[in-house]
């Protein structure tokens, strides 16, 4: 019997050489005459194992990792590919499923990926999928959308709005046109579960695209799509490819008489166009400026047609919702925060990755019974959350739970999932002049608060750092301000910064420039050591 060896293809691991080992471990078995299968999986997202090579055994996979083209030999004189259940070799980590890391995760978005070929409509029905579609086809488009709301999904971006209020609306828009489109333009810090979602089963994305286009009436669709994915880009558009040949995309889907088209379009690389409006008019072939609102784009949205939009994570939801239920899906979680959101470590840790957790768990048993504290081995000392504009948490904060009304009690958000770490020999003076000049770049410019407050902002933080650096120099030079006018100037500076992080958050037309203020005040106020 041929022996089915996994090494996964995502971005990550191809980034460590999983192509390196997947082409060495085929010439090793040539070489000994052994029969393996290798299939090229995606990533089950525990990237500090990358590359992350599997062995189907008598009990399930095991793995080994992370491996490198210098461990294969090692590998086969050591029974790894004889199909047991286990191995002495020091990169064997067991049962894949029983990794520790693995195994205390509620997957619902991820639980098929790392199991299946991403490009393979067998393996992805094998597992669970269509199921969904299969079911919506027998709804009407209300049914369709009770179902959705039924189960409390919330958009998984950074206001957490209830998705199915959202298709309601479309859904009682009437026109002729109406869209799908998912928003897979991920630029926040830290995150990358859209990208490895897609890599690894984007089936399930274009599944519950078309659940979509069902309830609401839609026929058409776009994946808005980074153009630092292309990776991503390579997979979807196969994918897409495979979907329609099997008839589960286009006009006649499943045999149901019904339609729903899909493409991919590229983004133009700006950090702005992650905004629904700015998506919008970058989608149409425009500039990515923000729109104002009112007008929702659930009324009036591309091409002035009425429109669902939502990110990856949200659409790719709604197949498990339709394949296990509405009551599944809002039996995990907690309070108004309903079902699963797969977190997103990295920066300064020691087991960067997804981890898929329902909502509930603290911040602090994600990054140390997930993380396992820092890469460096030095004690953390803060953690954003939610992106370059999400706040910077304290160890006093760590402590707060998972779910969207804790953070935003806190004064910070969940955003998309991303947790950035930092240990001790960070300077948070630094970390909010980042915030701020991030803004600079990326502000569309269309209002004043965003374009020119983040300008001046980056002004006042150089000011406060220059006051600072005078006093460490202890006022060398004749031209040098006394301790006391530094100080003064220093605490000017302070209540200037806080006076335009009021005016940014208030004033500006997006969330870009209204939560710029996020990390800038939470820095000042929990690490102030860093501005004096």
């Amino acid at each position: 019997m041929t022996l089915r060896v996994f090494v996964p293809t995502d971005a990550t691991a191809c980034a460590l050489g999983a192509d390196e080992v997947a082409a060495g471990i085929i010439a090793e078995a040539k070489s000994r005459a052994i029969e393996i299968e290798l299939v090229r999986n995606g990533s089950r997202g525990m990237f500090w194992l990358e590359p992350l090579v599997e062995v189907a055994g008598e009990k399930g996979r095991v793995a080994y990792g992370p491996v490198t083209v210098a461990d294969i030999p090692g590998l086969f004189d050591a029974g790894c590919f004889d199909g047991l259940s286990a191995s002495k070799h020091e990169l064997a980590l067991g049962l894949t499923e029983e990794i520790p890391y693995l195994k205390n995760q509620q997957r619902v978005n991820f639980a098929r990926a790392g199991i299946i070929d991403p490009l393979s409509l067998d393996d992805y029905k094998a597992h669970g999928g269509y199921e969904g579609l299969t079911k919506a086809l027998a709804l009407e488009p209300q049914g369709i959308v009770d179902t959705l709301k039924e189960s409390g999904l919330r958009g998984r971006g950074g206001a957490a709005f209830p998705a199915g209020i959202k298709w309601q609306t479309v859904l009682d828009t009437p026109n002729e046109q109406k869209y799908i489109v998912c928003n897979a333009d991920e630029g926040d810090s830290g995150t990358f579960a859209d990208r490895l979602l897609m890599e690894a089963d984007p089936c399930q994305l274009i599944e519950g695209m078309t659940i979509a286009g069902l309830g609401v009436g839609a026929t058409q669709g776009y994946i808005y799509l980074r153009s630092e994915y292309p990776k991503a880009h390579e997979v979807l558009k196969a994918a897409l490819a495979n979907t329609y040949e099997a008839g589960y995309l286009g006009s006649d889907i499943a045999g149901s008489g019904k339609r729903f088209d899909l493409e991919v379009r590229l983004g133009a690389g700006a950090y702005i166009c992650g905004e629904e409006t700015s998506l919008l008019d970058s989608l149409e072939g425009k500039r990515g400026l923000v729109r104002a609102k009112p007008p929702l784009p659930a009324i009036v949205g591309l091409f002035g047609k009425p429109t669902v939009i939502n990110n990856v994570l949200t659409l790719a939801s709604v197949s498990a919702i339709f394949e296990k239920g509405a009551d599944f899906y809002k039996a995990l979680g907690t309070g108004r925060s309903l079902g699963t959101l797969p977190m997103q470590l990295a920066g300064n840790i020691k087991r960067g990755g997804i981890v898929e957790l329902a909502f509930g768990s603290t911040l602090r048993e994600l990054m140390e019974d997930f993380g396992g504290g820092t890469a460096s081995g030095r004690p953390m000392k803060a953690v954003q959350v939610g992106g370059p504009l999400g706040a910077y948490l304290p160890e006093s904060q760590w402590d707060i739970a998972l779910d969207y009304e804790a953070f935003t009690a806190a004064k910070a958000m969940l955003g998309h999932g991303g947790v950035v770490v930092f240990d001790d020999s960070v300077d948070m003076l630094e970390q909010a002049r980042f915030a701020m000049e991030f803004c600079v770049v990326e502000s569309c410019g269309k209002c004043t608060p965003c374009r020119i407050g983040s300008t001046r902002g980056v002004e006042i933080i150089d000011k406060i750092r220059a006051d600072n650096l005078s006093d460490k120099q202890g006022n060398i030079g004749t031209d040098a301000h006394s301790d006391a006018e530094c100080g003064k100037q220093r605490d000017d500076n302070l209540i200037l910064l806080e006076d335009l992080c009021e005016t940014m958050e208030f004033g500006s037309l997006c969330a870009m420039g209204g939560l710029t203020p996020f990390p800038v005040r939470s820095a000042v106020k929990y690490f102030p050591e860093d501005f004096y």
